[in-house]
């Protein structure tokens, strides 16, 4: 009976340390799911910020730019199309690079989530 006895005892311990175990492991995983949504929220809530902000100091320098250029123009429509050209080369641009930039981001979104 004693080797019964002492399997019983072995394989209850082991049963203990197991439950222990994925307990620690629920919790481990629950805390990384936690750091990965915050850090992505707080990434996201600062690409909000700093994109409005970077929008609206776009927005002041297309106007002033377009006025200096009508000043010296002498023709608020032709500085408008001149503006206007430029930001459709920067798209052109910007399509033409897109894959370059999705994998420079998949490239970095993947970094910060999986380390």
């Amino acid at each position: 009976m004693g080797v019964i006895d002492s399997l019983n005892e072995t394989s209850n311990k082991a049963i203990d340390v197991g439950e222990v175990y994925y307990k620690k492991t629920q919790e481990y995983y629950r805390l990384k799911v936690f750091q990965q949504l915050t850090m992505t929220t707080g990434m996201l809530l600062k690409m909000a910020v700093i994109g409005g902000l970077a929008f609206l100091a776009l927005i002041f320098i297309t106007v002033a730019g377009v006025v200096f250029l009508a000043n010296i123009l002498n023709s608020m429509v032709g500085a408008c199309l001149i503006a206007g050209a430029l930001f459709i080369v920067l798209l052109v641009l910007a399509y033409i690079f897109r894959r370059k930039i999705d994998n420079m981001l998949v490239r970095k979104l993947s970094d910060k989530f999986f380390n």
